[in-house]
């Protein structure tokens, strides 16, 4: 494992996976994403992209693992329960949630999707040294040399923002949130003030927004505004409705590469749209 700070995008679907030739090249899997550095690996959020990364581990002879979730609407953690190191002994699994605010602990949502009728077995059935954890959002953590640095998004039932710093770079996570239409989100330009990559929650468009309004979700061009507005260098859009097939995404690729043109001080471009197995090292 490399030490330098980088990510690789297992999920970008957002709301539902889907699947079909239309989703080919952006890839229908929902939000997962691996960042690794410092000889520690992290993975953000158990949507449906988790089952690739897990077989991936499972490859290894031990797994000693984090995992942090925004929040634990069914598109976020639906592929835990289908994450192979969870049933190794030999692993270790950590998970983390800011945004719950009781009653319901982060180890009794996961146990409540795993129980009947929903599911044919209990929390039991892992095998993994599993341990579960709560935070409030705003606080600080470490990982070994890893900094993250939280705070609260504007989305349904709660949700956390995350900033990962190491070794001079930072990427910052910033999913399943709404704008408010008065200007950029304060708390999310400071937590993203000169990261060199945000991943943002760019559900819509500007135009099909008003549609979905108190949907807890945002646009690619208000990813441009906050981008811009805390000096981003890398823009990469994400969290993709499950409408915008591959051809809507280059759409919206050359309209992204045309607003927020040219290279940033890392030498990515200044606007991504991601896709399954897009690797950025910032």
């Amino acid at each position: 494992m490399a030490n330098g700070l980088k990510v690789r995008f297992w999920g970008v679907r957002g709301s539902i996976s889907c699947s079909g030739a239309e989703y080919a090249r952006y890839g229908g899997n929902t939000s997962c994403l691996e960042v690794t550095a410092g000889g520690r690996r992290l993975i953000f959020d158990a949507g449906t992209g988790i089952r690739p990364l897990g077989l991936e581990l499972a490859r290894h002879p031990e797994v000693d693992i984090d995992i942090f979730f925004t929040h634990t609407h069914l598109d976020h953690i639906t592929g835990l329960t289908f994450f192979q190191p969870l049933f190794d002994k030999r692993n270790s699994v950590r998970l983390w949630a800011g945004h719950l605010q009781g009653p319901d602990t982060l180890k009794q949502v996961v146990s409540n999707l795993m129980q009947a009728p929903l599911y044919p077995v209990s929390l039991e059935v892992f095998q993994a040294s599993v341990d579960f954890s709560e935070f409030t959002c705003g606080d600080s953590m470490s990982c070994g040399e890893i900094q993250i640095r939280t705070t609260s998004l504007n989305h349904p039932n709660g949700a956390t923002g995350y900033r990962v710093d190491h070794g001079g770079k930072s990427i910052c996570y910033i999913t399943d949130t709404e704008h408010s239409g008065e200007g950029p989100d304060p708390a999310i330009v400071e937590l993203c003030r000169g990261a060199d990559i945000m991943i943002y929650d760019s559900s819509y468009t500007d135009a099909e927004y008003p549609r979905y309004k108190g949907w807890g979700h945002s646009t690619w061009q208000e990813g441009m505004r906050v981008a811009d507005a805390a000096g981003v260098g890398t823009l990469v859009i994400f969290h993709h409705d499950p409408s915008h097939d591959d051809a809507f995404m280059d759409g919206v690729a050359r309209e992204a590469a045309a607003a927020r043109p040219g290279t940033a001080p890392n030498g990515l471009p200044r606007a991504i749209v991601a896709h399954e197995g897009l690797t950025l090292s910032p």
